[in-house]
């Protein structure tokens, strides 16, 4: 491994002081997150004008330096004041993005393009990835942004990303991502430039704020938390196992309420939400007196008036909730759990509830409790965000995307629902990769229950 570089934008960039907004200041996000990239090398593309095959590490680092340009707070640094507050430093002198090399001894194909879902890929994803968590200047401030490339004996590579979660959501982080292969693969500027006006969702002070929804008092525990150490897992559900799943469960509301047919349909990521959600809460052996809240991540970028201009990149991401004591849970139709999902998720779409949202962070700001106890479930969908589409350039192409399990992605109460591999024909049409962390103990009878849902069995 080499000695960590750093990469500045590629021109000169405005010193200022930025301010975050108020999504931004969550407290949950405060953290980093870790994404790896698996580039696979086709060794005999034909590169215009007789080009020579160029090093993919210098490409990177120019289009990197380039998008810097653009998107130059993540050259920046992540600044604590006195208010408590974080603000983006900008200053041209700035050390940069530490970048750091790597080469592994062996081939991309005998690791499977890390899409065999193990815990072992698991594990190897978080060597792939820039983990120094001491990683700042002499004053204790931090980068926002950090890249590990490490090259493979078959020419192909990975891009280990962290980010702080303060800075950009999924959504934004893509956009930049975006923009960095455009340039790599030779435009002279990103096709969508950024927008940085947080102050589009600053909250205020609302004498009614949403309610709490669950408190530790009430909240469920489970006889397997706390503990030091997750295991951390993926687990592949294909395409037609969801439809089934869906079908299914639909059958059941309409038989269960007397109707012929539903005015609005179960989608496949409603159906196998509420799935997970009680086969977690069986695998962690939660109370059945206790509560347990289901929060799904809900994009607010077009659901504002007006909406959100086209390259914000910040935090646009609000909780939509659902709670049900656990014994409801278990013991409810499945359908029912589905419907709860389905008209929370229309509530969150609104215009108010985005409002009273961001306002409730502001009202409630101290008694915000993010503690991992195991009745929380947040479930976030990667599916939809771009992350592996079009980003490929010269020969080298994008085959596969995970999240390393390291900071923010090796919590107990996270969920991702990312989209297959390229290379994993099976998982096609439709198909969703789910990466859960639980304890050690936990694990087996989750195992169980997604092995059941591929056998559609004690549903």
């Amino acid at each position: 491994m080499k000695d960590v570089v750093f990469i500045k934008p590629s021109k000169s960039t405005p010193s200022s002081i930025l301010s975050l907004s108020t999504l931004d200041h969550r407290p949950d996000l405060n953290m980093l997150y870790h994404i790896i990239q698996v580039y696979k090398s086709q060794k005999h593309y034909a590169y215009p004008n007789d080009q020579i095959d160029p090093n993919p590490i210098n490409v990177i680092k120019e289009a990197l330096s380039k998008a810097l340009f653009y998107y130059y707070p993540l050259a920046g640094k992540i600044v604590k004041h006195d208010d408590g507050k974080f603000r983006i430093h900008c200053n041209s002198n700035d050390r940069g993005v530490p970048f750091i090399e790597a080469i592994a001894n062996c081939n991309l194909s005998s690791l499977n393009y890390l899409d065999g879902g193990s815990s072992d890929d698991m594990e190897i994803s978080k060597q792939l990835a820039f983990q120094l968590p001491s990683l700042g200047d002499e004053n204790g401030h931090q980068y926002p942004s950090r890249f590990k490339v490490t090259k493979f004996l078959c020419g192909g590579f990975t891009i280990g990303i962290g980010v702080s979660h303060v800075l950009c959501d999924g959504f934004g982080l893509s956009q930049f991502l975006h923009a960095l292969i455009e340039l790599a693969r030779g435009r002279s500027e990103p096709s969508i430039k950024p927008v940085w006006e947080r102050e589009r969702l600053m909250g205020s002070i609302n004498e009614m704020p949403l309610p709490s929804p669950i408190n530790n008092a009430s909240a469920a525990v489970s006889p397997h938390l706390p503990v030091t150490t997750l295991v951390h897992e993926c687990f592949k559900v294909d395409g037609e196992s969801i439809r089934r799943l869906k079908m299914r469960l639909i059958k059941e509301y309409t038989s269960h309420n007397n109707i012929k047919t539903m005015k609005e349909i179960f989608t496949n990521f409603e159906s196998l939400t509420a799935y997970i959600w009680r086969s977690r809460a069986k695998a962690l052996k939660l109370n059945h007196d206790g509560k347990t809240l289901l929060g799904i991540v809900v994009g607010a970028r077009r659901h504002l008036d007006p909406p959100l201009p086209e390259g914000y990149y910040g935090n646009a991401i609000v909780d939509a909730n659902v709670v049900l004591s656990v014994k409801e849970l278990m013991e409810k139709p499945l359908s029912q759990v589905v419907k709860h999902i389905k008209e929370i998720k229309k509530v969150a779409f609104t215009r108010n509830y985005i409002t009273d949202s961001i306002n409730t962070l502001v009202t409630k700001e101290q008694d915000f409790n993010v503690e991992g106890i195991g009745a929380y479930f947040n479930v976030t969908d990667w599916k939809h965000l771009g992350f592996l589409e079009n980003m490929d350039f010269g020969g080298n192409v994008l085959v596969n995307l995970l999240p390393a399990p390291c900071n923010m992605f090796a919590m107990v109460d996270l969920c991702i629902f990312a989209p297959p591999s390229k290379l994993d024909s099976s998982m096609k049409d439709g198909g969703v990769r789910i990466f859960v962390s639980l304890p050690n103990d936990a694990m087996p009878k989750f195992r169980e229950e997604m092995e059941a849902l591929i056998l559609l069995n004690n549903i």
